[in-house]
């Protein structure tokens, strides 16, 4: 009877260790949460570039495409950029080819064009994908923290919905990348700050921006 009793005390011994371990490593896993500087980004020639070569500055990422409505939008992105780079400010632009197949050309091509057309002068890395199977995990963390919380007009998100699912093999799920433009902002501690849809206003970008650097 001893030994059984004894048996009983060892398990339950055993079992609230287990527990304080289990405790202990949810602890350490929240405090090794992920920032932007633990992901990386392939330049044109196929090099991986740490994301913790901008550490300390204030990052906007987007999605970008050659041949779209939005692309205009360089322009203004390219605005902002000399404006505000000196006080810590960079734009890591990444295109992407899932969006009715608007950036159909070569890593090269999509630099010249950009250059010649509206004068970028940010970081543009190599032509990636932005969901699916074959996403940048990159993207998959920022969506992770921050999701899609509407911002298109019923008739817009039809078309849009039809012009990526005759694009994609997969689904899209519901905080994925919805078309070209999407934009993350980091701050200086390389957190996600806000995501602002391809509709947004660049001003209240710009805003939100500013309002970071002066912190």
């Amino acid at each position: 009877m001893r030994r059984i009793f004894n048996l009983i005390i060892f398990l339950s011994l055993a079992m609230v260790g287990l527990g304080q371990t289990h405790y202990n490593n949810n602890i350490k896993s929240k405090k090794k949460m992920a920032t932007v500087y633990d992901f990386s980004l392939k330049d044109k020639k196929g090099n991986e570039v740490s994301l913790s070569t901008f550490k300390d500055k204030v990052l906007l990422i987007v999605n970008t495409a050659t041949g779209c409505g939005f692309t205009p939008q360089y322009e203004e992105l390219e605005a902002m950029y000399g404006r505000l780079k000196a006080k810590g400010f960079e734009i890591l632009d990444v295109p992407c080819d899932q969006f009715g197949h608007q950036t159909p050309g070569t890593d090269e091509e999509i630099t010249q064009f950009c250059t010649m057309k509206f004068g970028t002068d940010f970081p543009q890395f190599k032509k990636s994908e932005v969901n699916g199977a074959n996403e940048l995990p990159l993207f998959a963390w920022l969506k992770s923290q921050k999701g899609f919380e509407g911002a298109y007009e019923e008739k817009l998100a039809a078309i849009m919905e039809k012009l990526y699912n005759e694009n994609n093999p997969e689904p899209r799920k519901k905080d994925d990348i919805q078309w070209n433009f999407t934009k993350f902002l980091i701050n200086q501690q390389g957190e996600v700050v806000a995501r602002f849809e391809p509709t947004d206003d660049l001003k209240k970008v710009e805003e939100s921006v500013v309002a970071l650097l002066d912190k």
